[in-house]
């Protein structure tokens, strides 16, 4: 198994996790921690601490999951061997300009 089968299992995973981190989030600020009565100033058994968990899961997972795809570019790079242009290294030679060998044209 290549390294980057091994990266490409770790996003999906990733991904999948951070998809049910923010869906157990509530976008007006209820979620999981209004569904144990977090209502006002009660908290009951750290509900603030629930959405600080959700909230900073949430900032993990995303950093995760950037780390990660940058890391795949670069074991795709790496896997391919030589990138660069054999050009560019100096020790083929340069094209012949051919466009001066050609036959005149006859033109009637």
């Amino acid at each position: 198994m290549s390294t980057f089968s091994i990266f490409l299992i770790l996003i999906v995973i990733v991904a999948f996790l951070l998809i049910v981190v923010i869906m157990v989030q509530n976008p007006k600020g209820g979620g999981l921690s209004s569904s144990f009565g977090g209502g006002g100033s009660q908290q009951v058994g750290g509900v603030k601490q629930t959405s600080d968990f959700l909230d900073k899961s949430t900032w993990a997972l995303a950093t995760l999951l950037l780390v990660l795809i940058l890391l795949s570019n670069v074991t795709i790079l790496g896997e391919k061997g030589q990138t660069d242009s054999k050009l560019l290294d100096g020790n083929e030679a340069p094209i012949e300009n051919t466009q001066n060998n050609l036959p005149p044209i006859n033109e009637e």
